[in-house]
């Protein structure tokens, strides 16, 4: 896996343009996300058992917004091989990185990965589990029921769909506190005040985060039965989602 250093932002910026996944960020990603990101290992583990207990024979996987491949290449060693991975993502980029580090890994198992935006909607088929690991907050809201809908629909019963967002706080002042517990946590984990101040600004208008209950409620109006949390930090958290 990719040990690059992220210093993307370590440098003052006259104009900070909105992030995207390219190649600079796709170089460094797998050093930005375990730094950005709290408990991040913890979180592929948990996502990596919950599949091993959901998935099928001869059903897929999908991990859509695929990144590097982290997520399929930690559920690999616990699901049948005859289970088929399905990595999604819109980036060329990490596409071809996630091919790299998947071969790298040695998984022989049927996988392909291709191109998906999902802000255009995606066809799921014969899945038993779905993977949105930090995905769905970069989805237009406008589009994010049409998506959890989509995934629903594409589910086998008793499928499942394993979601991570950053969340806002219910109450505005505790979101305050969240949000300087986490930058405080970036700091601890290296990154300077310019480096936050920068990336916030370049997030701004491309990560909207929705609620925890606002996530809990589209996922029930869109038709899981079951739905619970699974990790809470502060402004991230981890939902299962299953359908009956």
């Amino acid at each position: 896996m990719n040990v690059n250093e992220d210093k993307i932002f370590n440098q003052p910026a006259e104009l900070i343009a909105d992030f995207k996944f390219s190649q600079q960020v796709v170089s460094v990603f797998d050093n930005m996300v375990n730094r950005s990101v709290p408990f991040y290992g913890e979180i592929q583990r948990m996502m990596a058992e919950m599949a091993k207990d959901f998935a099928t024979e001869n059903s897929r996987i999908y991990d859509l917004g695929c990144s590097t491949g982290a997520t399929l290449i930690s559920i690999d060693p616990l699901v049948h091989h005859s289970v088929k991975f399905v990595g999604v993502d819109e980036s060329a980029e990490m596409r071809q990185k996630c091919e790299e580090n998947l071969k790298k890994a040695g998984i022989s198992r049927d996988y392909e990965i291709i191109y998906g935006d999902l802000n255009r909607g995606l066809k799921i088929e014969n899945s038993s589990v779905v993977v949105l690991c930090l995905t769905l907050q970069f989805v237009r809201p406008l589009y994010r029921n049409r998506v959890v809908r989509e995934i629903y629909e594409g589910l086998n019963k008793n499928g499942c769909l394993i979601l991570v967002e950053k969340v806002l706080g219910e109450d505005s002042l505790l979101n305050r506190m969240f949000i300087k517990y986490y930058y405080d946590m970036k700091k601890r984990n290296n990154y300077s005040e310019l480096e936050i101040a920068q990336k916030r600004e370049a997030l701004e208008n491309v990560l909207i985060p929705y609620k925890l209950e606002e996530n809990r409620e589209m996922l029930f109006q869109c038709g899981f039965n079951n739905v619970e949390i699974f990790f809470k930090w502060y402004n991230f958290a981890g939902i299962i989602a299953v359908k009956l």
